[in-house]
């Protein structure tokens, strides 16, 4: 292997790894949250928001089963909450020392991998084992996180129109909801029944509503949220406000249902040209071996290489960026 090859190699592990960092401890996910709460109630509920954090953490939060561990998490890790948040979406009740040790046993794994199955070069096998072994655990983690909100919001407006039924016939808000988590499918159910449970042990029913944003963080739930505090404090028809909020959150649906199949020829065509160079590659290395391999084995074809994918790279990003609207 070239010395140009490993420095290509070691650098793209280190850039990963930075990046898998930034993205999962980075300041982006607050940006955003700010921005849509600001878009629909002004910044009030930012504070309400801000408060119920504050009055959240006073609870003890046990990282690891370890002490030392415990300790180690909460004094290196200042942003460890947003890490206990990526890991509440997903449904399942994982600390983060149980992700931390998922993740130090995937990088052991690609390491070992990397060595002694592909015989890669140690500095190499290290830089883009850690890279890939956190990259698996954070990748398995979002999927899970997206299909459980996904699952939540295509049962979501049934909900609400359930709530708004329970209105109608002259039961309390309290009720209805609780109404909800028997008769709806989980994620919805199980988190509508945790919010029954918050107000039957005292809690007021928006704080155990704001307590759910941090497994189901999306704009829909918000919505119904300062709807309702909205309502509490000028009065007016719960149900009737509830039912076009219903109607708004299945248009929004509908919506981004049809910018998906209107986009679906663009991300076709990435998919098709991105994985076009990897196909020819790989029939040309099953041809002639020796043919492709100028491309590692050669100062030229390494910046070639490098080139090309980093081409693909941005090319992949831009399309992405065409596709990619904000509701």
């Amino acid at each position: 292997m070239t010395p140009t090859l490993l420095y290509l190699l070691l650098g793209g592990g280190a850039f990963a790894v930075t990046a898998i960092l930034l993205f999962a401890f980075g300041g982006e996910e607050a940006t955003r949250k700010a921005h849509l709460l600001t878009r629909v109630a002004g910044t009030a509920p930012v504070k309400k928001l801000d408060g119920h954090k504050s009055a959240g953490l006073r609870r003890a939060t046990a990282d690891s089963g370890i002490p030392l561990l415990d300790r180690l998490i909460k004094a290196l890790m200042p942003n460890a909450d947003k890490l206990r948040k990526r890991l509440a979406c997903t449904g399942f009740n994982l600390t983060v020392g149980e992700y931390l040790l998922i993740n130090a046993v995937s990088v052991a794994i690609a390491i070992l991998a990397f060595t002694f199955l592909a015989h890669w070069p140690k500095p190499v096998a290290v830089f883009l084992g850690i890279a890939v072994g956190l990259y698996i655990p954070h990748f398995v983690t979002g999927f899970l996180g997206k299909r459980r909100l996904k699952k939540f919001l295509g049962n979501f407006p049934e909900a609400i129109d359930t709530i708004c039924r329970g209105l109608r016939s002259g039961l309390p808000v309290s009720e209805s909801i609780a109404a909800v988590g028997r008769e709806m499918p989980d994620p919805v159910g199980i988190e509508f029944r945790r919010i029954a449970d918050g107000v039957r042990m005292g809690r007021s029913q928006e704080d155990s509503m704001w307590e759910v944003t941090r497994r189901v963080d999306t704009p829909e739930f918000r919505f119904l949220i300062i709807a309702m505090a909205i309502q509490k404090e000028t009065g007016g028809n719960l149900a009737e406000t509830l039912g076009h909020l219903s109607e708004l959150i299945r248009r929004r649906r509908q919506l981004k249902l049809k910018i998906r199949a209107m986009s679906s020829e663009a991300r076709a065509s990435a998919m098709i040209i991105g994985s076009l160079p990897f196909i020819m590659f790989t029939l040309l290395y099953l041809v002639n071996k020796s043919y492709v391999l100028i491309l590692f084995n050669s100062t030229g074809g390494n910046i070639l290489l490098g080139f090309g994918l980093g081409m693909i790279t941005l090319g992949w990003a831009v399309m992405g960026k065409m596709i990619n609207f904000e509701i």
